[in-house]
């Protein structure tokens, strides 16, 4: 009888699909060293170093893309605001210069014609007659501004302002034969309203910027 004793299988012979041999995996170690031990807590310290560092990176990303999305809505509020304070101010400027307009007229209600005939020098100057019609109100005094504008201007034609019912104050109508001119000053500020609203309109929020862009 054989009295030498068997030694156990111990399984380290590993095999891949094709039968070849594979080398069998580390077996984890069971001691360490004390050089073991410190490299073990230097690598777990760089580690959790690395994590900190990262976390910290990602919450300052965090952080800054809350802040630039902040600032967007903060600049899109202000451009709406320094929109309506632009449209506010245009209007405001449109009702003063109104009031002003309105006294001037009030007051000198003969001065559009007479300013319109030195527009139209060049364009009535061959012509023998311009017939201007007024407010009868009107008639007297815008005769004698017209003839005084007229002697100015050097017209040599006729001007005779007639009655008009239907033409209210400062408002007039120019007749010379060739052409015909009008104002007015109500339908001139429905005009220079209906432009500015739209204006306004179109500039919407594409205004130029709040701040001048920095100089490089």
């Amino acid at each position: 009888m054989n009295d030498i004793p068997h030694k156990r299988f111990a399984f380290d012979t590993v095999f891949d699909d094709r039968g070849g041999m594979r080398e069998p995996p580390a077996r984890p170690k069971r001691s360490f060293t004390p050089e073991d031990v410190e490299l073990a807590k230097a690598e777990a310290y760089a580690q959790g170093e690395r994590s900190a560092v990262a976390r910290a990176e990602q919450h300052a990303a965090n952080a800054l893309n809350e802040i630039a999305g902040a600032v967007r809505e903060a600049f899109s509020t202000l451009a709406a605001v320094a929109h309506e304070h632009r449209s506010g101010s245009a209007l405001l400027a449109l009702a003063v210069g109104r009031k002003i307009a309105d006294a001037a007229l009030e007051r000198f209600p003969e001065a559009p014609a007479s300013a319109a005939l030195v527009a139209l020098a060049r364009e009535v100057e061959a012509q023998p007659r311009i017939i201007v019609r007024v407010s009868a109100d009107l008639v007297d005094r815008t005769q004698a501004a017209l003839e005084e504008t007229a002697h100015a201007i050097g017209f040599p034609g006729q001007i005779a302002a007639r009655a008009d019912s239907n033409m209210p104050p400062a408002a007039f109508t120019f007749d010379w034969g060739d052409g015909r001119a009008s104002f007015d000053p109500d339908e001139a500020t429905r005009r220079v309203a209906d432009a500015l609203e739209a204006a306004i309109a179109a500039e919407g929020l594409h205004a130029e910027p709040l701040l001048p862009a920095s100089e490089s």
